[in-house]
């Protein structure tokens, strides 16, 4: 869209010497013309005349004294009620936001041609996009009709973890639907696979190994099952048993005294298992030590029966 003027030599000129041959492309030439093409500017019956014709969804009033604009506005806004037309009458600099709804077809071909789709039946492919034309095909189709090729990345990745294999799976199961064990001979060891694409593979007692294909739900799967192998050894708690043996009397060298070691998270607990007492200068950890403790020892005891 350019006035004559405009058109003369630039960027307009260049652009219209290189749209202008496709038919599919459209020269509108708006205000001040010469006497041997147009009027200089059309009046309200001109343009409301003009705006029938097109019927347009979206007007847009520029380069006007702005009283004469808002007439013009009003009148159109009665003219065009009915149809819902959106009229509006920016300022300089103002920004103005359009929306257009278009369909673009696409053609199926290879393998995803091979069978008609049903009704709302979802189809899977690779969208190319060649000229004006779309085309759906199945990845594997693409180095037949483009010359475009895929390429598939495999990925692996060693984790030091020391924990349960048992327990990686189980919270992995509160996570994701599909966490499934895989056979030894196909795994050559304990192993197991998540959502259908990564497989987690038991190495050895200080580390595990994950594979997978790369893409993007892939990776994101890979990215939480390595975070919670971290989180979960930090969680492990260490403990170390200590027995001793004092020696000043006979009674006490007869009684074993043993005393649990905690460490969590840089604190350190220690519980003596007669007693039940916990020393440890964390106070929040020492307290979760002694309700635990006890509550093992309220589930391991028999419940007392009262004597009738």
């Amino acid at each position: 869209m350019a006035s004559l003027s405009g058109l003369q030599s630039g960027l307009s000129r260049q652009l219209f010497e290189m749209w202008c041959s496709d038919k599919k492309n459209a020269c509108v030439i708006p205000g001040y013309s010469n006497e041997w093409s147009f009027s200089a500017h059309a009046d309200f019956g001109q343009t409301s005349t003009f705006l029938k014709e097109l019927m347009p969804p979206n007007i847009i009033l520029v380069h006007g004294e702005a009283n004469e604009m808002g007439r013009l506005k009003q009148k159109l806004i009665t003219q065009f009620a009915v149809l819902n037309t959106k009229i509006i009458s920016p300022k300089n600099c103002q920004s103005v936001e359009m929306y257009f709804n278009s369909e673009k077809m696409a053609k199926t071909i290879g393998r995803l041609a091979e069978k008609t789709p049903e009704v709302s039946e979802t189809v899977s492919g690779l969208l190319v996009k060649k000229a004006f034309t779309y085309q759906i095909m199945a990845p594997d189709d693409l180095h037949v009709f483009s010359q475009l090729s895929t390429a598939n990345i495999s990925q692996r990745i060693t984790i030091a973890y020391t924990g349960a294999f048992g327990v990686l799976k189980h919270r992995l199961k509160q996570m994701f639907e599909s966490v499934e064990s895989l056979p030894d001979e196909e795994s050559e060891g304990p192993a197991f696979r998540v959502h259908e694409q990564l497989t987690v593979k038991y190495e050895s007692e200080k580390h595990i190994s994950m594979h997978w294909r790369s893409d993007p739900i892939s990776d994101m799967v890979s990215d939480y099952v390595v975070a919670l192998v971290l989180n979960i050894s930090r969680e492990i708690p260490k403990v170390v048993v200590e027995s001793e043996e004092a020696t000043k009397t006979e009674e006490e060298n007869n009684k074993k005294l043993e005393k649990v070691i905690l460490f969590l998270y840089g604190n350190v607990a220690h519980l003596d298992k007669q007693s039940g007492n916990v020393e440890s200068e964390n106070e929040g950890l020492k307290e979760r030590v002694r309700v635990a403790f006890q509550r093992i020892q309220n589930a391991v005891k028999p419940i007392p029966l009262s004597v009738s």
